[in-house]
């Protein structure tokens, strides 16, 4: 089959410039992107949350209204389409989706059951027969099980295929089973066979069983998840779909992070001209109220503030850290009791420490092309985005080896790689990582060949795009 006749609709939960609460929404916003530059048919949908704002909706036309059903009542789903390329759906339902926020809610059960089957509808509503269906995380975990149960009787649906993509299996949406009549499946789905998973109605297990393919966001995520340390309980399942489970790895949005041409920093700058890079370091340092000092080798982290992210071990080493000539940047919003840490932090350190906790995407983009050294010890990581923005950028990354931080990141052996990586999840490891950056960035020369090995890194959407299109294909066309 040619790309060019091949139709694809992406199901996700969140996708930029919409919807972002992590790197799912990077994915589900940057992927389509490629696959139509490849000459893919493609178009997404997304729930109409409030939170999206009449700004991102100028142009958009309403295409029609529908109704769907779960157990015994109707719920009107409402379609827009947007004028961005490819096409983006959004199913709009003030009752569901007229709240802050994505998720978080006692009917989240119900409000992506919705969501799910208001999806297979919009592709009779708007004739588009889709060969694959490419759903994401437990939010959509739902719709194959729809999909066989419910469309498959009919002959426009009765050939799609389902691609599910596992971005964190962490996250499973997991519900009692009384959530049955509400989401409109029998009770015989509250089987181990089925839906079941330690007495409940779990929402991933549902994607993995009932998708004709199954992709992790990294090959070596894939291997993990298979292992009782990383399965999250649900490694015997994947084991169980090995012949059908695919690693392939995420990309960057080139066009957006690219400090040659991103307006949100100090300076524009190429791996040739790293002098501007040490601009952008003196405009974040006198933003944050930081000494300026083009001299000092500046930190950052970019995240999440959880447990797997590796900061308990940022918060056993960072007294060791704090002793040395260096400042640390952090940006984002989480767990209380790391967000109070950096606030400490930086109230002991106040010359050393800025902490910034909020979500902030330009200051984000300045402080990738601010910073030296990137910090992403994560206990795991299916595949992580922030390595592979910061050595866009020339930020070094230090990360743990799991998931996609190993497939991403190459350790600098003086002439080769990217940036450092310790194995074991100790203090002594990420400590030695962060002694070996030092070592290098105080020669100056050594420095300057590493930085530009990380800028040089493509880690863009062209390759993950592919081996998405071979996937699909496979799907299709099985050998």
């Amino acid at each position: 089959m040619k790309d060019n006749n091949l139709k694809v609709l992406i199901v996700s939960s969140e996708a930029i410039p919409y919807a972002k609460s992590g790197g799912l929404g990077d994915v589900a916003g940057s992927l389509p992107k490629e696959l139509l530059k490849r000459g893919v048919d493609v178009r997404v949908v997304l729930p109409g949350y409030k939170t999206i704002g009449e700004a991102r909706l100028k142009g958009a036309e309403h295409i029609g209204s529908y109704d769907i059903t779960l157990g015994w009542r109707k719920q009107s789903a409402s379609a827009l389409k947007t004028d961005a390329a490819p096409p983006v759906y959004l199913i709009q339902n003030d009752y569901y989706f007229g709240r802050d926020g994505y998720y978080g809610y006692g009917d989240d059960y119900e409000r992506f059951a919705f969501f799910s089957k208001a999806a297979i509808e919009l592709l009779a509503l708007i004739g588009f027969r889709a060969d694959i269906i490419h759903i994401n995380d437990w939010q959509t975990g739902l719709l194959p099980v729809y999909l066989k149960d419910s469309y498959a009787r009919f002959l426009f649906f009765s050939e799609m295929k389902t691609l599910f993509t596992v971005h964190n299996l962490q996250y499973q949406g997991s519900f009692g089973k009384d959530v049955l009549n509400s989401i409109d499946l029998n009770s015989g789905y509250a089987n181990p066979d089925k839906l079941e998973f330690h007495g409940n109605i779990n929402y991933m297990k549902a994607g993995l069983t009932y998708s004709d393919a199954v992709n992790t966001v990294s090959s070596t995520y894939m291997s993990e998840i298979q292992t009782s340390d990383y399965g999250y309980g649900m490694d015997g399942i994947l084991r169980s779909i090995n012949n059908r489970l695919f690693g392939i790895t995420n990309g960057i949005d080139t066009d957006i992070n690219n400090p040659e041409t991103d307006k949100n920093i100090y300076e524009t700058y190429s791996a040739r001209q790293l002098d501007k890079k040490v601009m952008n370091k003196l405009g974040l340092q006198a933003h944050l109220k930081l000494p300026e000092r083009p001299d000092v080798p500046v930190f950052s982290i970019i995240s999440r503030l959880v447990d797997q992210k590796g900061l308990d071990l940022v918060a056993g080493i960072m007294d060791e850290l704090m002793q040395k000539d260096v400042q640390l940047v952090v940006l984002g919003t989480g767990d209380g009791k790391f967000e109070h840490m950096f606030y400490h932090l930086q109230e002991k350190y106040p010359d050393k420490v800025s902490a910034n906790i909020l979500f902030d995407a330009q200051l984000s983009q300045k402080i990738y092309a601010g910073s030296d050294i990137f910090l992403m010890p994560s206990l795991f990581e299916p595949c992580g985005l922030g390595q592979m923005i910061s050595m866009r950028y020339g930020a070094v990354p230090i990360v743990r080896e799991t998931g996609g931080l190993a497939d991403t990141v190459k350790h600098f052996d003086g002439k080769n790689g990217t940036g450092f990586v310790f194995k074991d999840y100790l203090l002594s490891g990420l400590m030695w990582a962060i002694n070996a950056a030092l070592d290098v960035y105080y020669d100056k020369k050594l420095w300057a060949a590493l930085v530009k090995n990380a800028m040089a890194a493509d880690n863009s959407w062209k390759k993950s795009a592919g081996e998405y299109l071979k996937l699909y294909k496979r799907l299709i066309n099985p050998q």
